[in-house]
């Protein structure tokens, strides 16, 4: 038996918003879209590097106010690609923490992306 890696559904309202956040701000390509029929909520997958998000407009699939874990190796450069961007909804630092160091962004929906850099063993 092998695991593979976990794609978080995040619940989100608005495709135009979603797609600010996501694409232009934090990056990601677009890989799908799918939709049941016009006018039905949109379900798709986003991915940057080796993160994979999928995005639901539907009204089952997850809860508002979720958080991603997301392991990033130099939190540094995000941060700073991130700072460059004229996002005018979000501003995150870098924040110090026992275990590591931690930069986290909230979507417009309420979703927390929490970006982690682990500290050296």
């Amino acid at each position: 038996m092998n695991l593979s890696a976990a794609i978080p559904i995040l619940r989100i309202f608005s495709v135009d918003k979603a797609k600010e956040f996501y694409l232009d701000y934090l990056g990601f390509s677009l890989d799908w879209e799918h939709r049941f029929e016009e006018g039905f909520p949109l379900y798709a997958q986003v991915r940057r590097s080796g993160l994979t998000l999928h995005l639901s407009e539907h009204h089952g699939d997850a809860t508002p106010g979720s958080t991603v874990f997301v392991p990033v190796e130099d939190i540094d450069a995000l941060h700073r690609e991130l700072a460059a961007k004229p996002y005018p909804y979000a501003r995150p630092g870098v924040e110090t923490v026992g275990w590591g160091r931690l930069l986290q962004v909230a979507d417009p929906f309420g979703n927390r992306l929490r970006f982690c850099e682990l500290a050296p063993d």
